[in-house]
Order: structure tokens, then sequence, then C-alpha cells
């Protein structure tokens, strides 16, 4: 039902990606505090965070730090989705681009 064949696959969100992208989010924020007292000198977010320039840069270092760490993990998980993605890739050319199906010859290495 909630799956067309006129579009490409996509990777399963599963719990994992989901608290990997809420604590993306948590990470953007802290850059996003953090930036802001840089660009207006003060508090701009929040009213009595950061209140210096080492909790501004601490604020958005440990957010780009979060950031990164949660990308890797989607990635990590996204990765685990691989033959199930592609074996529905294959099923969606063969159904909308059956000029585009690769030969399962073609596949073995040499």
């Amino acid at each position: 039902m909630l799956t067309s064949r006129l579009r490409p696959p996509r990777p399963r969100l599963t719990l994992r990606i989901f608290a990997y992208a809420i604590a993306d989010v948590f990470g953007l924020g802290c850059v996003a505090i953090g930036a802001s007292w840089f660009a207006t000198g003060k508090s701009a977010i929040l009213a009595d965070f950061p209140t210096s320039t080492a909790e501004a840069f601490a604020c958005t270092a440990g957010g780009a730090a979060v950031m990164f760490w949660a990308v890797a993990r989607i990635l990590r998980e996204i990765s685990k989705q691989s033959t199930e993605m592609q074996a529905a890739y294959d099923a969606y050319l063969a159904t909308n681009h059956p000029d585009k199906v690769r030969s399962k010859e073609s596949e073995t290495p040499d």
C-alpha cells in the first residue's frame, strides 16, 4: 500500500536509524546554539547559554562531533540493508525499465 512501483525503492526506517536521526538533530541544535553566539556575540537562542567563547566553541564542536557520529551510524545501518535494497532495485528495474535489467552473467567476477 505504501510502496509504489513507480519510484525506486528506499531504505527501511528502523528504530535505530530513527534514534540516530534524533541524535543528529540534537547535534544540529548544539551547532546552531554555539554558532549563534559567534554570530551575535551573545546568547541568541537560549537565554543564558552560552555565556563565553569557550562555551560556544565547546557547544559547536560537540554538536559537530555528535552529528558526524550519528551520520556514520545511519550510513552503517543503511548499508546493512544492501542485499534487500539490491533485490528491490532489481525488481523495480525489471518492472519499470526492462531494457536496463542487468544479466546475472555480467555480475559474476572473472
